[in-house]
């Protein structure tokens, strides 16, 4: 009987809760659909207007001019700087002129490299853009334009990759270890030695003086 008496008590409470969302239908959907509850906008929310939209106005921009847009940080960041910012940093770096006469034209020749390899890239976005503009491509034509802009982009990071590559053997470890201090990868063993060193000695054995 006790048994009988809860399962009695359960349905009556159900009867009750669904006479409530009978009374006030919305209730129930109000946090699903009041935008605040239920409902998170997506990351890429705006970038539905974009000319292609997997760039950016910036991202365009830049392939445009030949710039890195990040192809090089396997080599930047691993200690095998490249010819922009090495020429940008020219002074702060010491670089003699030799070096500077040597680096200006892989500089020039990775931007010009950069800007033909980057138009093929954009337009391989386009091209994938625009399929599905159209409604949606078929699998065959997917995978070549989705090759077709994988090569594209493999391309233009090659041509970055490979300055950095061109440039390393043209620097002394020293100028390295500085490139690295003033792009902020490292600290600057300059600054400081470590504790029970004469920090003239420190200073020597680091290139500092």
């Amino acid at each position: 009987m006790q048994k009988l008496d809860l399962s009695r008590t359960s349905i009556m409470g159900i009867k009750h809760f669904a006479l409530i969302l009978m009374a006030f239908p919305n209730v129930a959907l109000s946090q699903t659909h009041d935008g605040s509850h239920g409902s998170t906008p997506s990351a890429y929310a705006g970038e539905e207007t974009r000319l292609i939209k997997s760039l950016s106005e910036q991202d365009l921009e830049e392939i445009a001019r030949g710039g890195g847009w990040g192809l090089a940080r396997a080599a930047e960041l691993n200690g095998v700087p490249g010819p922009t910012h090495l020429l940008e940093l020219a002074d702060e770096i010491g670089l003699t002129d030799q070096q500077r006469e040597e680096l200006e034209p892989i500089r020039t020749q990775m931007q010009a490299e950069a800007i033909a390899a980057g138009e093929r890239f954009v337009a391989a976005e386009r091209a994938l853009d625009e399929a599905f503009q159209q409604g949606a491509p078929d699998a065959e034509a997917l995978e070549q334009l989705v090759a077709e802009a994988g090569l594209a982009r493999s391309d233009l990071r090659l041509v970055h990759l490979n300055a950095h590559l061109l440039t390393l053997p043209l620097l002394t470890d020293a100028q390295v270890s500085r490139y690295s201090v003033l792009r902020g990868y490292s600290d600057d063993p300059c600054a400081s030695g470590p504790n029970g060193h004469d920090p003239e000695m420190w200073r020597g054995h680091n290139g500092c003086n």
